[in-house]
């Protein structure tokens, strides 16, 4: 039977994502969700609560209230606490001119209004404004969504990516499923709200939705640009729990195709039509340039490397070869230390014979790879995002010559979409390391294009080593092919240390499983403690870049890189850690649901979006800002936060951009990166690389991931943990097999 409490809360024990455990004033504890501000507001506030008393484990007699209401003012609280660039005075002021009812209204319909109050300026208006307008649609979906169960935390996610939409409770109630889009919900939440709103089990839009659901799991997520029928429909029951409703599912899959939004392949295969298009697009364009003769460069190349002091090895020496007499099209696959910059600088050198310095483009995906290209061979470079945004008003790139590196990191559709703007006779060297991971997202053109043998192909696998005690390229070589290298012996460039667990095998029989737990929890707390001699040694260095404001040496100078995110030794855990080594007594801080965002912070952003940004210069100069595309995996410096914006800024230095992001945006877009996975850091490279190994990884390891980690390293690598898992990684092979449109064709 729900009763009534009455009270001012004191302190507040616990609180996450809007669950909160608190102490009232007369000492009752209560508990419950408040999502319309931060819990911290309520501080101090009379308030009226509905709920049931019960026991909670830890503090005892519990009022769990479904209902607060502040008994204060409610708009007086509301304006307050939480609407941005209201004080206390400004709030009680308007409240009393206008009346609360009033004010609404203006705070709604006529909030220009506002501008004849002392210190409200355009700029306070605009973020009283948005302010205004995100905690209406709040309250307004949390009226909408309350009877549905909805946690805070999926209000709130709801509410931040539905605040430029209109009437955004109408839009769910027609269709529950257009919250799929929202990043972090997924079908499974959506389908959960919509079956509670009413929605029938086998309803055609339910199936449809579902569909497109299972199809991007196997795609974006799994890196499969298309699906075997069957997988998909087996994948569609268990998703729905059904058996036995293929006859819904060929129903749906009909529509789609008839809509062109689905294309069905031979042999009964399923492609979003998208990436269909992309690698069908692909495949035309490589059999089309693999035709092309450019009529062949120097006459006499011995001459002409001799000339220009160019020395090349045999492999290296046909690479150039095949341009050299004509080829519009080279696949140039080179592993660590093999002299592909030397093969591609002299490719170009040769080309540069006929075609001028300025028609000559290199790419690549990061902004480091793209320096590191620039720097090695002399041309110009960009990153392929730069390239697009430059040139999108253009049919074509204005370049005769385009050289694409780390192209095993390019996915199917920036594929397709970089393909489509070369010019129709330029000459096109794919340059790559197919013993990497292979793309984030769906396709796998580099591994596809070698497979099909679908141009011509050069194969750099002799390794030029600097010296006898330099060993990461030849180590990285050996796991490459499934070797366990000599890696205990001393090298300049190369060290492990072993932190095992003695007697592993033997314990593993007779401890108990929680025993077992502890003593796994132990060992990598140990191998923590090992990272963090290794931050100790290396820190000043670090700081002294820092100070002589050479951020990007900062940002590139020293990285722990892990395979997982979870854990003692995962990427989260380990970037709490290391904050407080390099940046332990910060002048302003953000807190945000138990991260702390700091000055002078290492970050690295998490999602591919449009955002507020300035050049390095422009925002020196305080120039108008514009929208730029930030790319998931951009590392950078927090450098500057502003508390009355409740903004902060990171500058990047690899693509010379300062970026604003709100404080609501920190969690969802940035992260720190002292700690980063394997996956984040393809294209990267870094001084100084450490790499704990552990077997609480093992279900990550393999030979792809530890070689794309080890190669991160320009002069030391560091493995930390356990020797037993390291030789079981270097002996698994990455044997999953992507399936996609290009194999297909």
């Amino acid at each position: 039977m729900s009763t009534t409490l009455i009270g001012q809360i004191d302190k507040i024990f616990f609180e996450d994502e809007g669950f909160f455990i608190a102490a009232l004033k007369s000492g009752e504890k209560i508990s419950g969700t408040y999502y319309e501000s931060d819990v911290s507001h309520l501080k101090g506030s009379a308030i009226t609560l509905r709920g049931v008393w019960e026991e909670h484990k830890k503090y005892g007699k519990t009022f769990k209230f479904d209902y607060l209401k502040v008994n204060q003012n409610q708009l007086f609280f509301f304006l307050n606490k939480i609407i941005k660039g209201f004080t206390k005075k400004l709030s009680a002021e308007l409240i009393e001119q206008f009346g609360a009812e009033e004010l609404v209204n203006i705070l709604d319909n006529d909030i220009e209004r506002l501008l004849e109050f002392k210190g409200i300026k355009e700029k306070r208006l605009k973020k009283i404004q948005a302010s205004w307008k995100a905690f209406r649609s709040m309250r307004e979906l949390g009226e909408f969504l309350s009877p549905y169960d909805v946690s805070p935390v999926l209000l709130t996610t709801i509410a931040t990516a539905m605040k430029d939409v209109d009437e955004p409770c109408s839009k769910i109630k027609n269709n529950p499923y257009v919250l799929t889009s929202i990043n972090s919900i997924g079908f499974k939440r959506a389908d959960e709200l919509a079956l509670k709103m009413g929605v029938e089990k086998e309803n055609e839009g339910r199936i449809s939705f579902a569909m497109d659901y299972v199809l991007l799991n196997y795609c974006e997520q799994q890196g499969n640009s298309c699906v075997a029928k069957e997988l998909l429909f087996s994948g569609l029951n268990e998703l729905l729990g059904f058996s036995g409703k293929n006859h819904l599912y060929e129903a749906a899959l009909v529509e789609r195709v008839a809509e062109q939004s689905i294309v069905i392949m031979k042999n009964d295969r399923v492609s979003p039509a998208r990436l269909y298009d992309a690698e069908k697009f692909l495949y035309d364009t490589f059999k089309a340039r693999a035709k092309l003769d450019s009529g062949g460069f120097v006459k006499d190349l011995d001459a002409f490397l001799a000339e220009h002091d160019l020395q090349l090895g045999e492999q290296q020496k046909e690479a150039v070869q095949i341009i050299n007499k004509g080829a519009s099209l080279l696949f140039l696959v080179g592993y660590a230390g093999t002299g592909k910059s030397t093969t591609s600088k002299t490719i170009l050198d040769v080309l540069n014979t006929r075609y001028e310095k300025q028609e000559i483009m290199t790419c690549a995906l990061s902004g480091i790879a793209s320096q590191r290209i620039a720097d090695t061979t002399g041309y110009e470079s960009a990153t392929i995002q730069s390239l697009l945004v430059k040139h999108e008003n253009r049919d074509n790139f204005p370049y005769s010559v385009m050289l694409i590196d780390e192209a095993s990191m390019i996915n199917s559709s920036l594929f397709a979409r970089l393909l489509a703007k070369v010019n129709k006779n330029a000459i096109l060297i794919i340059v790559g390391d197919d013993a990497q991971l292979p793309p984030i997202g769906a396709g796998n053109v580099l591994s596809d294009a070698l497979t099909l043998e679908i141009g011509p192909i050069v194969k750099l696998t002799k390794i030029y080593r600097q010296s006898e005690e330099q060993a990461i390229t030849l180590i990285a070589n050996e796991i490459r092919v499934g070797n366990i290298p000599e890696y205990k012996k001393t090298y300049e460039d190369f060290e492990f240390i072993d932190v095992s667990i003695e007697n592993y095998y033997s314990l593993k029989n007779q401890l108990s499983a929680d025993e077992l737990k502890d003593l796994r929890e132990d060992n990598s707390t140990a191998i923590v403690s090992e990272i963090l001699h290794k931050v100790v040694e290396s820190i000043d260095k670090a700081r002294y870049r820092l100070k002589n404001k050479e951020i990007k040496e900062y940002l590139n100078y020293f990285q722990v890189i892990t395979p997982m995110k979870g854990g003692i030794l995962g990427s989260n855990n380990l970037n709490k850690v290391l904050q407080e080594y390099f940046n332990p007594n910060p002048k302003k801080f953000v807190k945000k649901g138990g991260l702390e965002f700091r000055l002078m912070d290492k970050v690295v952003h998490t999602k591919n979006e449009n955002m507020t940004s300035w050049s390095g210069d422009g925002f020196k100069l305080g120039e108008d800002s514009s929208e730029r595309r930030i790319f998931n995996g951009m590392s950078g410096l927090l450098f500057k936060i502003e508390e009355d914006d409740e903004s902060v800024f990171v500058f990047y230095p690899n693509e010379d951009l300062v970026v604003v992001y709100e404080y609501e945006e920190l969690k969802s877009h940035l992260m720190l990166s002292y700690a980063l996975t394997i996956h984040k850091v393809q294209g990267m490279e870094y001084d100084i690389v450490v790499i704990p190994m552990s077997f609480t990884h093992y279900i990550m390891h393999n030979t792809k991931l530890i070689y794309t980690a080890i190669t991160r390293a320009k002069h030391k690598c560091i493995l930390i943990g356990e020797s037993g898992a390291f030789e079981s990684a270097c002996k698994k092979f990455e044997i999953t097999r992507r399936d996609t449109v290009l194999l297909e064709l």
